[in-house]
């Protein structure tokens, strides 16, 4: 059974940096969409930043230009390096993979990392 695992959440203080990065388990093939959400103690998940097969990314504005995503295929990860971060940033961030949908069956497939802290305070 393939897992998300996710790495790279602590502790910094505001300015600072941290690379969040997910790795697969297992091969994963056929997935579109690689992307972040994070969610702050008592509020709603929100996406973050998003990569699909052809590069295209999405950026939540708040983060835009201070957060990069990208993806390796051929080592079944996603990154997120965090640059400038602000006490606003913390909250648990999740990786999240989407499959294009099955050819069969129509339905496509949500992988989700355990989740990683990331706190941000002087």
């Amino acid at each position: 059974q393939v897992q998300l695992v996710e790495f790279g959440g602590g502790l910094v203080q505001p300015g600072g940096s941290l690379r969040l990065s997910c790795v697969a388990s297992g091969s994963l093939f056929n997935i579109k969409t690689m992307a972040w959400y994070r969610q702050a103690a008592g509020k709603q998940r929100e996406l973050v930043a998003s990569i699909n097969t052809g590069g295209t990314t999405t950026y939540l504005d708040s983060v835009r230009g201070r957060f990069t995503i990208s993806r390796d295929n051929a080592k079944n990860t996603a990154t997120l390096q965090m640059n400038s971060l602000k006490p606003e940033d913390t909250a648990v961030y999740y990786c999240n993979w989407r499959s294009y949908p099955d050819i069969a069956t129509m339905v496509e497939t949500n992988y989700w990392g355990q989740g990683t802290q990331v706190t941000v305070s002087s």
